[in-house]
Order: C-alpha cells, then structure tokens, then sequence
C-alpha cells in the first residue's frame, strides 16, 4: 500500500537540500534566481543546513549530507523538500535517512538525476509515492517561459487548489500534454541572462494497444549505484519503467541498456518510457538512444514512448514513482491513474 503525502498549499514550506554537488557555491546567481521565483509564487523556503557549503565535489561529508536531509524530513512545517541539484553521490545517504520520520508525517520528495538514488530509496524503504521532477537551483533557475512551464507541471500534480479540483471530479486520469518546445541548450549558469533557443518538440509512441503499470524508475545512471540494494525498488511484472540520462557516449549508453537486458529487467516491464538525453554524444554514428535500446532489445516487443519531457532537458514534468500509469499507444496519451497526493 503506497504511502501519499499531502498536497501543496499557498504558503507552505519547502525545504531544499544539497545532497550530492553544491550548486549553491558554484552557482550563486541561478541559486538566487530559483529562490526568488518559488517565493514569488506564494511558498516560504527553508534552506539546508549545507547551503552555501562546499567540500570540492561535493556540498558535505556524507553524514553531514544525511543529516542536512533529516532535518528537512524531521520539520512538521517543511512539506517539500526539494534538491538543489544532483551530482553522482547522493547514494552515500541511504543507510543514514530517517525512514520511520517520514513514514510518520509524509511529505513530498523531488528531484531528478542523481536524487533518484534517493527517490527510489526512500520508495523501496518506506512505500512513499515520490517524485521525479525538477530541482532549485537547476530547474527553477532557468528563465521563462521555459521555468513557467516547468512550474505549471509543478503547481498542476503538487498543489492542492489542482489536485482538489481532479478529486471534485471524482478523480478522472490525469492526462500529461506535451511541451510545443524543448531544450538542451547549454549556457554557462553564471553568464546566462536570456531564455535559452528552443526546438519543436515531438514525442514517438512505438507501440499498440493500451499498457496499464507502476511506474518506476529515473535516471539511468544513477540505478546503477543502487542495483541489487535493498533501496532499488525490485521491477515487478507489468511495470513501466522510465528511463533518462544525460552527458552521456553511446557506449556508456549501450552498456546500460545492455545491463537492464542482462538483469532481466525488459522481460518484465510492460512499457518504456525513455526521456530525452541532454547533449547526447553518438561518437559520429548519427544514432540516437532509442536507436541502442532497440538493437539491444533485439526484436523483443516491449512498446516504447520515445522522448517523454521528464528529465535533463527543459520544460521538465513531474512524474510520480510508485503510482499506475497507462499508456495509451492507439490515442497516443500517457496518464496517471491512481492518486499520487492524499
């Protein structure tokens, strides 16, 4: 039985944390841009012990880390807790997150990349529905209308005044629209001062029929660091599992397929959802990563939706883990179809 934390009201608080890089050292002006936007939409924030911290790679030593986050998750007032960003170690926090804190006041979880480690972790240990969306300093600090879109998704899956509306309904399916416009343009953070170009966007529905499932998953990479742990969720039968990664070779990338395929995983999902790869390397092949996922399934028919907007790329949609998702590969929709907030 999933855990549901409650939804978002105008003036609560969010607390953000700095679980692996510290973005708010290397990156001060997006940091302070992030903050100014979500306090201009009616939230108060709390900032992690860790902010303003920096021990070269990353913001702490690892317990400082766990213990910056326990705070959070031990505040009755914070009821999000945001990442700043991600990075490549947030994985050294698991064994030290107080699981029986959030078990006993839920509340919501967000992030991406890196934070899946902690997303996927703190699902496996707790049953807490959490959520692979954007983070502070790396999400809200993009300009508009690029961040306005990636708050909407935000506001509409997260705050109470949209959520109570779908419940009014009886609680119909939540139905994701596609961005007209994606980016991965990359900028230096510290010199961008305009909205970055943007290409049309385009989503590939390969595949018949209507696929019903959990929805699991998140950053590829970052799966890797907690595979055959007790914090990765074990991939059940008739899953859909969402796959994203970012700054990656070809190589890396087909290794990583090539490893779900090894682990059995592709025998039992029901359906791929698979991000958009920012700054994808191809080594001149002009191949594209759904081209490696299909050489490595190799003809085995599992229904893929190709470049879904949850991930490195901007706008970025929330995507609730834990929850039933359908996949409607006829009409072309993917939806949430179980409560993901209480």
């Amino acid at each position: 039985m999933a855990i549901l934390a409650p939804a978002l009201k105008q003036g609560d608080t969010i607390g953000f944390f700095s679980p692996s890089s510290p973005a708010t050292c290397f990156a001060p002006k997006r940091f302070e841009r992030a903050k100014a936007y979500l306090q201009q939409k009616g939230f108060n924030l709390k900032a992690g012990k860790l902010t303003g911290q920096s021990d070269y790679y990353r913001s702490g030593s690892i317990q400082q880390r766990a213990d910056e986050l326990n705070v959070l998750i031990r505040d009755p007032q914070v009821r999000c807790i945001i990442s700043t960003i991600g990075g490549n170690n947030s994985n050294a926090l698991l064994p030290y997150i107080d699981y029986a804190a959030l078990k006993k006041d839920p509340k919501i979880i967000i992030g991406y990349s890196d934070v899946t480690a902690l997303l996927l972790g703190i699902y496996a240990q707790t049953g807490l529905v959490t959520f692979y969306g954007p983070a502070l300093v790396a999400s809200f600090g993009e300009y508009p209308p690029l961040v306005d879109e990636t708050f909407a998704s935000f506001e509409t899956l997260l705050c109470e005044t949209a959520y109570e509306s779908r419940r009014q309904k009886q609680n119909p399916p939540y139905r994701y629209q596609m961005p007209e416009q994606w980016t991965d343009v990359k900028i230096d953070w510290e010199n961008q001062c305009e909205a970055k170009l943007t290409q049309a966007n385009d989503w590939q529905f390969i595949g018949n029929g209507v696929i019903k499932g959990r929805v699991i998953g998140g950053n590829l990479n970052t799966m890797a660091g907690i595979w055959g742990s007790p914090y990765m969720p074990e991939i059940q039968q008739g899953d859909i599992l969402l796959l994203e990664d970012c700054l990656k070779g070809i190589e890396t990338v087909e290794r990583s397929f090539s490893h779900l395929k090894l682990c059995g995983v592709f025998d039992k999902v029901s359906a791929i959802i698979l991000g958009k790869h920012e700054l994808f390397d191809d080594k001149r092949t002009g191949r594209q990563p759904l081209d490696v996922l299909m050489e490595v399934l190799n003809g085995q028919p599992v229904p893929i939706l190709n470049g879904f907007d949850s991930c490195h790329t901007h706008p970025m949609l929330v995507t609730p883990l834990g929850v039933e998702g359908t996949i409607d590969f006829d009409q072309q929709t993917i939806c949430i179809t179980s409560p993901w907030l209480k």
